[in-house]
């Protein structure tokens, strides 16, 4: 049987290899997914990826499936209850952005139809693929032009935790920027 290749960051870890196959670099248009994918990133921010992938489920669960409208309407009781949950990510900080970016993914939604709309606009709705794929995760880059104009434009519509390597990141994992390495499978260069 031949051995399947993929980007290097993928290892041998299984939840790694199912995020690597499934989800990272394909097109997200639903506005629910694109929500918990903002989020998510914004909770990895100075941790590992992988931390966040094997918390997932809990985090789903914490956060309403991901119902932003729910999330919007979280209380500073409901704040204080995740910041105990030992199944997520305790940073009071970062729950309370998670409520915030709720509440401006609203907003967004009702100025743009959907949160889509609005997201994929700074891509000029397509997938950007580097020219040549890198060989190696060193190439990848960590930000971009449009990543930087992302971040600044969110944050000036109240969205935190939205720094333009977070921005990078999120496109990476909806499939705004397409960054599997050459050789990979996925690679559809």
């Amino acid at each position: 049987m031949k051995e399947i290749k993929r980007c290097s960051w993928a290892g041998n870890d299984p939840v790694y290899i199912q995020y690597h196959d499934y989800e990272w670099g394909i097109p997200v248009h639903n506005d629910t997914k694109l929500f918990e994918m903002l989020i998510l990133e914004g909770f990895q921010a100075g941790l590992s990826w992988i931390t966040i992938l094997k918390k997932r489920n809990s985090f789903r669960d914490a956060f309403e499936s991901w119902d932003y409208n729910k999330v919007a309407s979280f209380t500073e009781s409901d704040i204080g209850r995740l910041a105990e949950n030992k199944n997520i990510v305790r940073n009071r900080l970062k729950i309370i952005s998670a409520v915030k970016n709720a509440r401006a993914f609203i907003d967004v939604i009702d100025k743009f139809g959907s949160f889509d709309n609005y997201i994929w606009g700074f891509t000029g709705y397509t997938t950007i693929r580097p020219m040549i794929p890198p060989r190696n995760w060193s190439e990848v880059p960590t930000r971009s032009t449009i990543s930087d104009k992302m971040s600044k434009d969110l944050k000036q519509r109240g969205f935190s935790f939205v720094g333009t390597v977070i921005c990078y990141s999120f496109m990476q994992a909806v499939g705004m920027v397409d960054d599997h390495m050459e050789g990979c499978f996925k690679c559809k260069r």
